[in-house]
């Protein structure tokens, strides 16, 4: 996905002052966007169970905590409530006297009872008789409750370990990305490797203003690296180069390298796929600005076969190096290939025709054919001292 920045607005959205790059995505994946001026926060009180799992760790542990403390101190009053309006607080150490909880006299130990009540621990010294009807019914509804309250909050904190964000950090990109000429068409690629032995399962990457004049200040437009032929389905067990072709479909088509580092533009990759050991979905993201794209290199290789098996050096993992690559634009490019194909094609037509001629015309055409050769070779030389 390509991200470009346009300034084609009216002057109170465009000034001439410098401004400063800032990312649309940064390097560890993270969205550089921030949102204000929210009004309707309770929106997040609407899913209060997401808004829990999204919340960092300390403010999770917070809560986790305190709804237990709370619901432990709010059923401990209770206990405490029922024997002090039934008077067992007044008739401790009485034999002839039954409380509702056998050897409950202080808030403390109504406390402690309502612990071992919402835990199930049941260690046996207080307990609650059969002569207290209030206590039974809220012997119920703590016990339901507090299930609820366990279901909730286990819950949240199970997805919220399981969560595969730390997964993409064994993710790596590239740092740069590189412009070069791979099966003679101008392609753009990035590297990207998994760390962990286990994979990543079914793992997939993709990588304006309008005709009525409306202002779009990120104009986002998809790169196509091989949904058409299955090529963007990975098979991540060793570091791999994606490659997106150069051509007229691609926003990179008429930019050249004098071109590039002037562009103000940002490649947003996004990497999908199931963790092998969960099967839970994982995405890992990058971006690429103008300055982090490098013309005329191409990536060091990495794997290497040693006595059995292959070996991947993440050493060399960023590592690129120079290579012969046409500074002109890819449509440029396919322009001169196509002007020096021309002349080739005479030279076959003419052998063609002079099959079945006499032997003067059979002269001419051998004389035309090379001149027709030697204008070929001048173009040959032209092309490429233009590249």
């Amino acid at each position: 996905m390509l991200q470009e920045t346009s300034c084609e607005a009216p002057e109170k959205l465009c000034s001439s002052a410098p401004r400063a790059k800032a990312r649309y995505v940064r390097k560890d994946g993270k969205c550089n966007v921030h949102h204000g001026n929210v009004r309707e926060t309770y929106r997040y009180l609407t899913d209060i169970f997401t808004t829990l799992v999204d919340l960092k760790w300390r403010f999770n542990l917070f809560i986790f905590v305190l709804v237990y403390t709370v619901t432990w101190l709010f059923f401990g009053f209770m206990w405490w409530l029922i024997a002090y309006i039934r008077g067992d607080l007044e008739h401790i150490g009485d034999n002839q006297w039954t409380p509702c909880v056998n050897n409950l006299n202080s808030f403390v130990t109504a406390f402690l009872f309502s612990i071992e009540t919402e835990t199930t621990i049941g260690y046996g010294h207080r307990v609650i008789t059969d002569k207290c009807p209030e206590g039974i019914v809220l012997l119920l509804v703590q016990s339901v409750l507090g299930s609820i309250v366990n279901a909730f909050m286990v819950g949240c904190m199970f997805v919220k370990i399981s969560q595969p964000k730390k997964r993409a950090e064994t993710l790596v990109f590239s740092t740069n990305a590189v412009i070069s000429i791979r099966d003679g068409r101008l392609c753009l690629m990035f590297r990207v490797g998994d760390l962990r032995n286990s994979h990543i399962v079914e793992a997939s990457i993709r990588s304006k203003q309008t005709k009525e004049g409306e202002f779009i200040p990120l104009n986002q437009t998809d790169m196509n690296v091989g949904y058409d032929t299955g090529d963007d389905r990975l098979f991540l067990v060793s570091p791999l180069i994606i490659c997106h072709e150069i051509n007229q479909h691609s926003p990179f088509w008429e930019i050249s390298k004098e071109h590039l580092a002037h562009e103000e533009l940002e490649i947003v990759v996004i990497l999908e796929g199931m963790v092998e050991a969960t099967g839970m979905t994982c995405q890992a993201r990058s971006s690429y600005v103008a300055s982090e794209i490098k013309w005329g290199y191409r990536f060091t290789p990495v794997l290497t076969l040693e006595d059995g098996f292959y070996e991947v050096d993440y050493n060399s993992f960023h590592d690129i190096y120079e290579t012969n690559t046409p500074s002109c634009s890819a449509r440029e490019l396919a322009e001169m290939m196509a002007r020096c194909r021309l002349p080739l094609t005479w030279s076959v037509s003419s052998r063609l025709s002079t099959q079945g001629l006499p032997d003067s015309q059979e002269k001419r055409s051998s004389e035309a054919e090379e001149l027709a050769e030697r204008n070929g070779d001048v173009a040959n030389i032209e092309s490429e001292s233009k590249v």
